[in-house]
């Protein structure tokens, strides 16, 4: 048997926004960026568990709290090996594949998760993506043997938080998967992810509105919500060009 479990790598440390996944999306009623993200992976029937992969130093012990308080499992490990961190993640919960996603990025595209997991087991694959979609709403499923791999072999920028690079520049070696969203979700001039304080705003504009949905926020709604609000797509636009442009490396 195949064991999915979600691993997120956390750390406050930033040159753009501080401790970005602790950030209120709901200001008055204190709910933060990590706290939707985890609620949302919990309602995913074929997801195991999830587990933090946390940054060491003392700035990052507030996670080892949040584990503790959410019941959740943990691991401390290097800050700038983000790969290492997955692997320590998936051995600890004696897992067989790792559903990765950031930790900053609050309204993933679950609705494809169980047909994703079942796409990867019955090909047996490495690694399943759900590509090109808005930056900050997918997500990958990859076996732990494949990570294990690139962090054995792979040098220092693949075991940076470019986590899927030596695999990606190892096609040939790994069986690879990748799915398609609907049409309406390949949307280059959106994203949903808090990196910049704009980034801050934009999210906790697009919750207030459908947070009654919460913690699974409607990736189509949110995409409506955007296109009837010009000026909220005014203030990511700077980043976007950047960010679709690491996006898959």
């Amino acid at each position: 048997m195949r064991t999915l479990v979600a691993v997120l790598a956390c750390r406050n440390q930033g040159s753009r926004l501080y401790g970005k996944p602790l950030q209120n999306l709901d200001v008055t009623a204190r709910v933060t960026v990590l706290e939707t993200i985890i609620a949302a992976l919990r309602s995913v029937d074929v997801v195991a568990e999830v587990v933090l992969g946390i940054a060491e130093g003392t700035d990052n012990r507030v996670y080892v709290d949040f584990a503790q308080a959410n019941g959740l499992r943990w691991i401390v490990g290097d800050e700038c090996d983000v790969l290492g961190r997955l692997v320590q993640c998936g051995e600890q919960a004696h897992a067989t594949d790792i559903f990765r996603m950031t930790s900053e990025s609050p309204f993933p595209y679950l609705d494809m998760a169980e047909a994703a997991w079942q796409h990867h087991v019955d090909t047996d694959a490495d690694t399943t993506f759900v590509e090109p979609i808005i930056d900050g709403c997918g997500f990958e499923i990859l076996s732990l043997a494949a990570l294990q791999r690139s962090h054995r072999e792979g040098d220092e920028k693949h075991r940076s938080e470019l986590c899927t690079l030596f695999i990606r520049e190892h096609k040939d070696e790994f069986t690879m998967e990748c799915l398609r969203p609907p049409p309406d979700l390949v949307r280059t001039d959106l994203r949903f992810t808090v990196d910049y304080p704009e980034d801050l705003i934009v999210c906790r504009q697009v919750y207030q509105a459908l947070k009654a949905h919460a913690p699974r926020i409607p990736l189509h709604d949110a995409v409506r919500f955007m296109d009837e609000h010009p000026q909220l797509r005014a203030l990511i636009a700077p980043y976007c060009e950047e960010g679709y442009a690491t996006m898959y490396l």
